[in-house]
């Protein structure tokens, strides 16, 4: 968590131009509305995060990307649909994923919806892969957790091969099969950019780099040096199976805040950011987690 201001936008543009590529995620926190319709402050979420992705267009971001969700504090289940939305805002910003769970999904629909917005954004689609770091959406779509990592092989492997070639034959364990069954539409672009999502798995790092794909690492806790090895991984894998390294992205995400002073970013940052951690920690570990974020926030403030 890094907790800095940028309060005008010549100075968000000074800073983006000493970048190699600025990404902006969201996922679409809210104040769930605990309704079956009438959902208020989903409606005003949405429509903020449609302006955000306007003016992170209009000040020169390279990438937007929503994470996608299946829990009453997070709007965004269905990135592609709200993207498409910001596609007709937008004009030259990349519209992608952060992250697609792919595990729960069907590949062919995930193609096709990101092959769609690709059409509609002129060209401007990405796909961010990846497990996820909640597993609300496993039950959800009737899949079980004890096949966790084999789901996410499996469905990777498919979503790749359609992103190939028009037509694909292909048969796994979690899927029915597909004989020379081709899947529409196809995008713009030559192919749709795949990127790998890893959060806490070096068999994701290793994966990502012997597929020749882009890998995003996850910071969601923790500091960086303790996601080195996944990158020292990643790029000994793409080496050994005769990859290119020097050519293959890489990219991190990790909170970020912006103040007039560190004190105020602080003062602004944290306590929803404490709310959040500490019920995700709960549910995960049964004790709260903000309280080591808040110690290494206040050390990395200058």
């Amino acid at each position: 968590m890094i907790c800095w201001k940028f309060p005008l936008r010549q100075q968000v543009e000074s800073y983006l131009a000493l970048t190699h590529g600025t990404w902006y995620f969201q996922f679409g926190e809210i104040h769930p509305d605990h309704v079956s319709g009438g959902a208020r402050n989903a409606h005003e979420r949405v429509q903020q995060l449609l302006e955000e992705i306007k003016l992170a267009d209009e000040v020169g971001l390279d990438v937007f990307a929503l994470g996608e969700h299946h829990r009453p504090d997070f709007v965004v289940s269905a990135p592609e649909v709200i993207l498409s939305a910001a596609a007709a805002l937008t004009k030259n910003i990349k519209l992608s994923s952060s992250v697609t769970v792919l595990s729960s999904a069907d590949p062919v629909r995930v193609f096709q919806n990101f092959a769609t917005l690709d059409l509609v954004s002129n060209g401007r689609a990405e796909i961010m892969a990846g497990r996820g770091s909640f597993i609300e959406s496993f039950p959800l779509f009737g899949y079980d957790l004890n096949d966790y990592d084999g789901l996410f092989t499996e469905k990777l492997e498919l979503l790749l091969a359609i992103n190939q070639s028009e037509k694909v034959s292909w048969e796994g364990q979690f899927r029915a099969a597909i004989q020379n069954l081709g899947v529409y539409p196809r995008p713009l672009q030559e192919a749709l950019p795949i990127w790998l999502a890893v959060g806490g798995t070096p068999a994701s790092a290793a994966r990502a780099g012997s597929l020749n794909i882009p890998m995003t690492v996850a910071i969601i806790g923790g500091t960086p040096d303790r996601f080195v090895p996944f990158v020292k991984l990643f790029r000994q894998a793409a080496a050994q199976a005769g990859h290119d390294v020097s050519k293959l992205p890489l990219a991190i995400n990790s909170h970020f805040y912006a103040a007039d002073t560190p004190q105020q970013a602080i003062d602004d940052f944290f306590p929803p950011y404490e709310l959040i951690m500490n019920r995700v920690g709960r549910e995960r570990a049964g004790h709260p987690l903000a309280g080591i974020m808040s110690n290494l926030c206040r050390k990395v403030a200058p």
